[in-house]
C-alpha cells in the first residue's frame, strides 16, 4: 500500500514523514517554499528529544503522481481547500481511489463521498506545528498523535486495518473504529474554540478566564443541542480526552514555538483562508436546519471572516468584540 499525503503541512507532513521513517511507501503533495525545502533538504521533523531530516518523495500536484493499484490518498489540507483538491484528484486518479479524510470537522467526508467510491474518516488528535518551510514540529509523546480511522459512514475493511497497522508501526495510536464519525463529531466540540485563540490570542485562550470559559461552554452547548435535534451520535469530550491522555502529553522542543491550533497557524502564516466555516459553520448550519439558536458559534464564525477580510493577524480582536456580536445575534 502506498500513501499519497495530499496537503503535507504539520499534520500531513508529520504522518507522511513518520510513515516514511517506518519503511512505508509515501508520496507527499505540497507546494511553494515548503515543497522546495523538502526537495532540497528533506523534511525536518522536530520532536521532544529528537530532530532529523527525513528524505521524502514529493509532488507539486496530483497530476505528477503515477497512480497505481494499492494507492490510498490521505487528505490533510484544511476544509476550505478540499473542494479544489478533489477536482484535481478526481481528474488525476479517478473516483475509485480510496480517500481518507484526516481533517478537522465532519463535512469533508460528505464532500468526498459525493464523488469517490471508497471514503474513510480519520480522527486527528495531534499537536503539530508548521510555521517554517521544510520543517514541522510534533510535540506529542510517547506517541505523536491519535489517528483512529474507519470507513465512512461506518464500518471497517482491509484498507482501514492496514492503514491503522502501518500508523501503529510508525509510532501513532491508531485503532480501527466502525463508527469513526462519532469520534469526529466529539472532536469537533473541542475545535469550536480554535478561532478564539487565533482572533484573541493564544494567551487569552490558555489563560481561560471566566469570560473565555463561559463563551467556550456556550459554543459547545449549542453544538450538543444541534446534535440532539439532528439525531447525531457523538463521543463525549471526556472520552476523547481519555484517549488523548493515553496517547501523549505535549512536550517542549528547544527553540520551537509551541503555537496553537491549525486556525491560529493559518493566521500566523497569513494564509488567505481559514477553516472556521467547517468548524463553527457546521454548527450554525445544523442550527438553521433544526431551528436551534447558535449565536455564539455564529459570532465567532463571522468575526473570523471579518478579521480575515481586514487582513488582521492573530491576537488582534478583543474577546469583548466577539461577545458583543454574540449578544446582537442572540437578540435578533
Amino acid at each position: 500500500m502506498r500513501y499519497i499525503i495530499y496537503g503535507a503541512g504539520g499534520i500531513g507532513g508529520g504522518i507522511g514523514a513518520l510513515l516514511t521513517r517506518a519503511g512505508c511507501d509515501v508520496m507527499l503533495i505540497a507546494r511553494g517554499d515548503h515543497l522546495t525545502a523538502m526537495r532540497e533538504q528533506g523534511l525536518r521533523v522536530r520532536q521532544p528529544g529528537r530532530s532529523e531530516a527525513i528524505k521524502v518523495q514529493t509532488a507539486l500536484h496530483p497530476s505528477e503522481v503515477e497512480f497505481r493499484d494499492g494507492d490510498v490518498v490521505v487528505l490533510t489540507m484544511k476544509g476550505q481547500d478540499t473542494a479544489a483538491a478533489l477536482d484535481d484528484l478526481e481528474r488525476s486518479a479517478g473516483p475509485e481511489i480510496p480517500v481518507v479524510c484526516g481533517q478537522n470537522g465532519v463535512a469533508n467526508e460528505r464532500a468526498v463521498a459525493r464523488r469517490f467510491l471508497n471514503v474513510y474518516g480519520m480522527l486527528v488528535v495531534m499537536p503539530a506545528t508548521f510555521l517554517v518551510p521544510g520543517e514541522i514540529a510534533l510535540f506529542g509523546g510517547p506517541k505523536p498523535g491519535l489517528l483512529d480511522s474507519g470507513r465512512f459512514p461506518n464500518g471497517v475493511d482491509e484498507t482501514v486495518t492496514q492503514l491503522c497497522s502501518d500508523l501503529e508501526a510508525a509510532g501513532f495510536n491508531a485503532q480501527p473504529d466502525p463508527n469513526v464519525m462519532r469520534l469526529k463529531y466529539g472532536k469537533l466540540l473541542d475545535n469550536l474554540g480554535n478561532a478564539v485563540g487565533a482572533l484573541c490570542g493564544e494567551e487569552a485562550l490558555r489563560a481561560g478566564d471566566d469570560e473565555v470559559r463561559a463563551f467556550m461552554r456556550r459554543m459547545r452547548e449549542e453544538a450538543v443541542a444541534c446534535y440532539k435535534a439532528a439525531g447525531i451520535e457523538h463521543a463525549s469530550r471526556r472520552e476523547i480526552g481519555e484517549r488523548r491522555a493515553a496517547t501523549f502529553t505535549a512536550g517542549e522542543i528547544p527553540g520551537v514555538e509551541r503555537g496553537g491550533s491549525s486556525t491560529w497557524q493559518s493566521f500566523r502564516r497569513g494564509r488567505p483562508g481559514i477553516e472556521t466555516d467547517w468548524l463553527n459553520g457546521e454548527i450554525t448550519l445544523l442550527g438553521l436546519e433544526h431551528a436551534v439558536p447558535t449565536p455564539a458559534n455564529r459570532a465567532l464564525q463571522l468575526m473570523a471572516k471579518r478579521a480575515l477580510r481586514a487582513g488582521l493577524r492573530d491576537g488582534a480582536v478583543p474577546l469583548k468584540e466577539v461577545l458583543g456580536l454574540e449578544a446582537e445575534l442572540a437578540a435578533t
